[in-house]
């Protein structure tokens, strides 16, 4: 994804925004992304004359702009993740009740 992403950007003069700018994208795209949240399992029905968008669509939004955010850093995404994964699989492997699977009981 984040070669895709980059083939795309690449193809403009202005190239990825700044951190800052980055972020306040991020930022942007999260309050939209809240927004759908609240109107599909909130209390704050959408008014009528909403454009209709999906949760759906605003976590691709999300992601599209965090590859973005990336790739401008330089950053892996497979290594952060891979990071993360092991820091939960450590750190955090007993901090949450594990479901137990049928053959186990």
């Amino acid at each position: 994804m984040q070669k895709e992403v980059d083939n795309y950007i690449s193809q403009f003069k202005e190239g990825y925004f700044t951190p800052l700018a980055m972020l306040a994208r991020m930022t942007e795209e999260l309050g939209e992304l809240s927004r759908e949240i609240n109107h599909y399992y909130g209390e704050k029905p959408k008014k009528n004359t909403e454009k209709e968008n999906t949760v759906e669509e605003e976590l691709g939004d999300m992601l599209f702009v965090m590859i973005c955010f990336a790739n401008s850093l330089n950053i892996d995404l497979q290594e952060a993740h891979d990071r993360v994964m092991h820091k939960f699989e450590t750190r955090d492997k007993n901090r949450w009740t594990r479901i137990r699977k049928e053959e186990e009981k």
